[in-house]
Order: structure tokens, then sequence, then C-alpha cells
């Protein structure tokens, strides 16, 4: 069942509350989906967005990157910040600029992250690996500890966040349905292409099934 109701107020939707939805379902289907957000932080009251990878591991949304990275230091530090991210699924075309738009699926996640460290640490790095390649964990050697302790690892709840999920064709004034002009949607995907290996990869090394498999 769809939660209507925001789980806070920072949270609600304000402008086309009808696109709103606040369930963990949608929510978790969405980040389970998305490779890339942008996380918005403020330094020194300059405001930065900064584009890096999302894992979800049940309730939280996980950040990482380097230990000495001015985002995971302001983040490990308990500073706010603001998560989204955004699925495009198609061009909505319509018979007005005015009435165009696009098909999207969007979450804002709002709040302070907490530092993870530990064995808590090496799960989430290995599902920042399977989330983008699933069964690669199997293959790949495990991280040597100067590579755990170069790596800064932070996750937030998920309590409070809110998504949008705009879908369908155009919606144009009742006069524009009589133009000749076509109107629809344009749907877009994200699809991987054939895998290249690396040059210097020994001979007879075949791609695994579940890279393969990830090209589908």
């Amino acid at each position: 069942m769809t939660r209507s109701t925001a789980p806070s107020a920072r949270t609600k939707v304000r402008r086309l509350r009808e696109l709103a939805r606040y369930d963990r379902s949608t929510i978790h289907a969405i980040l389970d989906e998305a490779t890339v957000c942008h996380v918005g932080f403020v330094d020194e009251g300059q405001p930065f967005v900064i584009p890096t990878a999302i894992a979800r591991i049940n309730d939280h949304a996980y950040i990482h990157g380097s230990r000495v990275s001015r985002m995971l230091k302001l983040l490990a530090a308990g500073n706010p910040a603001c998560i989204t991210v955004t699925l495009l699924d198609g061009i909505v075309v319509a018979r007005s600029a005015f009435n165009s738009s696009m098909n999207y699926r969007s979450v804002v996640i709002l709040g302070s992250a907490e530092k993870v460290t530990g064995e808590d640490k090496k799960i989430a790095l290995d599902a920042f690996t399977e989330h983008l390649i699933p069964g690669r964990t199997q293959d790949i050697r495990a991280s040597k500890p100067k590579e755990l302790a170069a790596t800064s690892v932070v996750r937030f709840s998920l309590d409070e966040a809110s998504v949008k999920v705009s879908e369908g064709p155009p919606s144009d004034e009742k006069s524009d349905y009589e133009s000749d002009v076509w109107a629809g949607v344009i749907p877009l995907t994200l699809k991987s292409g054939e895998p290249q290996s690396d040059p210097r990869l020994k001979s007879g090394i075949p791609v695994p099934p579940y890279i393969r498999k990830r090209k589908t």
C-alpha cells in the first residue's frame, strides 16, 4: 500500500502533490535501480552538489569515497545533507511547449550521516560492488587494509525521504487535442553495451556469465 502522508514537514511534497509517494517499497525500488545520486551540502556558507555512487542496505542509503574528500569529512562529522536520485523514464511530447515534460521517478533524502566502520564498512563496500555488478564479489580479491583505511563510508537513514513519480501521456489543453501535431512519449532506458576486455587481460579469460547478464 502506498503511503500518502509525509514522514516529516520538511519532506512533504508541496508542488504536484498528486505525484508524491512516501512508502518504503517505492523508495527502495528507485534506490536499487539507481547507480548515481547527487549529494547537496554546505561548506563555509558555499553550497555544493556532488554526484557519486549510491547503494542501499535495508533502510539506509550508503555513500563512500576517499577519506580525504571534503564531502566525506563533512558528512562523517554529521553535517546535514540532501541526497537526490532521479531515474528518467521518458520525454513527454505535448502539443505545446508548456505542457511538454518528462516522465521520471525521483527520491529526496534529508538528514545527517552516520559513519560506518569495522565489519559493517566491509559489508557496505561489497554492497556497492554487488549493486553495480551482481556476483562480482565472488571473483575479486578482498580489499587490503590500506584500501579500507583510505576509504570512508557513511549512511543515511530513510526516515526522512519522499518520492515523486511522473508517468503517462501528455496532459494538454482541451483545445489542443484537435491539433494535427504529433504528441506522445519517447521512452528512455539506460542500457549496457558489449563488455570490453582490458588490453592487459591474460589470454583465455572469458567474460563471466554475470557480466554478460549485466549487459541485458
